[in-house]
């Protein structure tokens, strides 16, 4: 099931798109501020933003910004601001859509669902904080920024970061790596790769050494699509 993040604080408009997304078999999560939205994005599995510019505490274009810096998460605005420059303004900051209050109903769920078309990438992607890996295509970026991994250390991030939270075994790692090595990993070896996959982190090293036992990915930062 989708999950969908409705950014808006007024109670009318939360019910009518809580009823109309859940008719439509959406996992709906609601969000009234910019506060409660940032407690909840990594926290939570989200395909897709529906996000108003008039928040309590904030200004939903920042957030928009935030969003699209630290996810690949897509955004629709949904707001009552209908200047020509707004409009702009949301769409550069890369948001997919851009929809005017009042909305259609129809043509709503038409527009979320053309959205989560062209994001329909299940599972291909990980994102944590500014570490982004590419389960397709092979490759990291951290904080925007390529970094090159051996095949061997790939596979051991992948590892880690699809089990952000869980205490990871030195023994599961070298269960795991056998087949990508083609011969034997020991401890020792095991224990290069981790200090090189740190190193190639660098100040978003975020993996734990669990004393005498493995190693662990703090939790509440993953996304994945």
């Amino acid at each position: 099931m989708r999950s969908i993040l409705i950014v808006e604080d007024n109670e009318v408009i939360i019910k009518g798109l809580t009823y109309l997304l859940e008719k439509e078999n959406f996992h709906v999560i609601i969000c009234k501020n910019v506060y409660e939205t940032m407690n909840v994005i990594g926290k939570q599995e989200i395909h897709l933003i529906v996000l108003d510019i008039a928040l309590p505490d904030g200004n939903g274009f920042e957030l928009c910004e935030y969003i699209k810096k630290y996810t690949d998460i897509p955004v629709i605005f949904l707001t009552a601001k209908d200047e020509e420059q707004d409009v702009v303004k949301g769409l550069d900051l890369g948001a997919e859509d851009y929809i005017i209050k009042p909305f259609r109903n129809r043509e709503l769920l038409s527009r979320i669902n053309n959205v989560l078309k062209r994001f329909n990438k299940e599972d291909n992607k990980i994102v944590y904080g500014s570490i982004k890996i590419n389960l397709d295509e092979k490759t990291v970026y951290v904080n925007e920024e390529s970094v090159e991994f051996t095949a061997l250390e790939f596979k051991i991030l992948v590892l880690m970061f699809t089990n952000i939270g869980k205490v990871i075994t030195r023994e599961q790692i070298l269960e795991k790596i056998w087949d990508v090595a083609g011969n034997f990993v020991n401890d020792n070896t095991l224990t290069v790769y981790i200090k090189r996959i740190r190193t190639k982190l660098g100040k978003m090293d975020c993996i734990k050494t669990i004393k005498g036992i493995g190693y662990q990915v703090q939790g509440g930062q993953k996304w994945i699509y």
